[in-house]
């Protein structure tokens, strides 16, 4: 093993303050301390009463003043004060801090016609889109890319204890097998700060480390998912799948030249399923041939077809865009861009329409106004839906809409919660633990898989086996080193994940199965050790009692 390197990407520091900036900076920080958490908007105003010299502080210096103040004993550890210090808390609210690293630019096998094409991106993706210009700007090397991103987070004070890694760009399961090998363990190196000689030392590293990857997402297409493919995909770590479906419509999918079926959608799902992946499914809406009222019956097929049913999904409306060929289409007036009222009202529908063991990850792609030629620029398309909804008395009830986020969680008053359904491949068990308010402190996704199903694949580890497919526990990141929650009333580390881990052993036990099967992260690997589970090659498994 090579020596740990000198961590020279963590010292970049905050612009420094004058002695003058530095007494304001104080002052703000003694205030903030005394505002309701609740209310970001008597933060933002807090701001302009105290401004530096050239404008306002930037979050990073307040978060650097804070945390010099608790070091030298002036200041009392405040999570809730630093929460409203940092820039986009959100980003850590849902248990993870997720670090996405794009992929180098790179052939893709599809022709689709809604597809941009920049030659300094990988497909589908533009040079000025923000993770693009973040992964052109350090030569898209995942260590240089991860690296940053970990710097980013912590300077405006993010733990980065748990860290999802978000890999982007083109087709994955296309590019050659030695460069993805490479590509995860450059990334697993920036978080252990140490070189490896190989990627599975790399991941034994990480099984211990400060900063552990407890989650691993590749996107690809249906058409690249067999059986060889889930064996290498869980060697790499990876735990969720990203599949672009688009469409649920043969028709639709051959207008606009995707290259895949929805059968084919359908067994990529069966297939990740049935290995205990994380399923992700991107959907498109307005795609060539599409009007509103076919998209909403596209729209209802993802939650009917037991085939498909996935656990997340993107919306992504087609954006006609100057780099693809849709505009040629566009041009002899045979493709109409939805206006922003069909657009909302599709995607309100959409949102209602969504089952409770889902979580709707992204409405919109943050894609630069400039690029469009015709159709709504809507950034803040989910936003702007919610306040539609809101004003019609209504609300979303997927995972998204639901998380506890910020709020104060009593462990006591929780209740289980079970969302059950069939898919192609077995029964489907989401176990939720909510609060009295139907809010969700965490959930595990259960996998009861047929016979059938799992003689798809050639994973002897899963054999007799039902599959923990995910925990997840919500509120602000606690960091691993703590066994009690980070701060009073949140959800991580208070037993909420051990309460599920034994509702669904029982339930698997009650229904026949000899094992538990675990898809543990590699940064999970400790903490489900300490539940029972041995280490069985790609997979986590446990005995489960016998019923008579």
């Amino acid at each position: 093993m090579r020596k740990p390197r000198e961590r020279t990407w963590a010292a970049r520091r905050p612009i420094p303050l004058t002695l003058e900036e530095r007494a304001q900076a104080e002052r703000l920080i003694t205030e903030a301390a005394a505002l309701p958490e609740a209310d970001p908007r008597a933060f933002e105003r807090l701001l302009r009463r105290f401004p530096r010299n050239d404008g306002k502080f930037a979050k990073d210096q307040l978060v650097a003043v804070y945390r010099e103040l608790v070091a030298l004993g002036r200041v009392t550890p405040d999570p809730g004060l630093l929460r409203r210090l940092q820039m986009k808390p959100v980003r850590t609210l849902s248990g993870v801090a997720t670090v996405t690293v794009l992929t180098r630019p790179f052939p893709c096998p599809g022709e689709c016609i809604f597809c941009p094409t920049d030659v300094r991106m990988p497909k589908s993706y533009l040079h000025d889109e923000p993770g693009a210009q973040r992964a052109e700007a350090h030569g898209f090397d995942p260590y240089e890319t991860t690296a940053g991103r970990l710097r980013a987070l912590e300077n405006i004070g993010h733990p980065t204890d748990k860290v999802e890694l978000l890999i982007l760009g083109g087709t994955w399961s296309y590019y050659p097998a030695d460069y993805q090998a490479w590509f995860i363990k450059r990334c697993l190196d920036a978080l252990n700060d140490v070189d490896s000689e190989t990627l599975a030392e790399a991941q034994a590293l990480n099984a211990k480390a400060a900063r552990r990857n407890v989650g691993l997402v590749i996107e690809t297409r249906p058409d690249y998912v067999d059986a060889a493919e889930l064996r290498r995909l869980r060697a790499y770590g990876v735990t969720k799948v990203q599949l672009g479906a688009q469409s649920l419509d043969d028709r639709i999918l051959d207008l606009n030249r995707r290259g895949h079926t929805v059968e084919q959608t359908r067994r990529a799902v069966d297939l990740l399923r049935a290995a205990g992946f994380k399923i992700h499914l991107h959907w498109m809406p307005n795609l060539l041939g599409a009007t509103p009222e076919s998209d909403r019956a596209d729209f209802a097929r993802l939650w009917a077809d037991p085939g498909l049913r996935p656990d997340e999904l993107k919306i992504y409306p087609c954006s006609l865009l100057a780099e693809a060929e849709l505009v040629a289409w566009h041009a002899r007036g045979e493709y109409r861009p939805y206006t922003d009222a069909e657009l909302i009202d599709l995607v309100a529908d959409c949102l209602m329409a969504t089952p409770r063991y889902v979580r709707i990850n992204r409405v919109i792609r943050d894609i630069p106004a400039g690029h469009v030629v015709a159709g709504s620029t809507l950034s803040n398309l989910r936003e702007v839906v919610e306040r539609r909804l809101a004003e019609r008395g209504l609300r979303g009830h997927d995972i998204r809409a639901r998380e506890v986020r910020r709020g104060p969680v009593d462990p006591e008053a929780l209740r289980l919660s079970v969302e059950a359904y069939a898919t192609r491949g077995g029964d489907e068990h989401f176990l939720g633990m909510i609060t009295p308010d139907d809010r969700l402190a965490g959930f595990l996704r259960l996998s009861l898989p047929t016979a059938e199903a799992r003689a798809w694949h050639d994973l002897a580890e899963l054999d007799g086996a039902a599959i923990i497919r995910e925990v997840h526990v919500y509120g602000p990141v606690a960091p691993l080193q703590t066994r009690t929650a980070g701060q009073a009333g949140d959800a991580q580390h208070s037993g909420v994940g051990a309460t599920l881990i034994a509702e669904a052993e029982n339930r698997a036990s009650a229904a026949g199965y000899r094992r538990m099967a675990v898809i543990a992260a590699i940064g999970t690997r400790e903490y489900y050790l300490r539940h029972g589970y041995r280490h069985d090659n790609l997979y986590m498994r446990k005995d489960l009692p016998t019923r008579r």
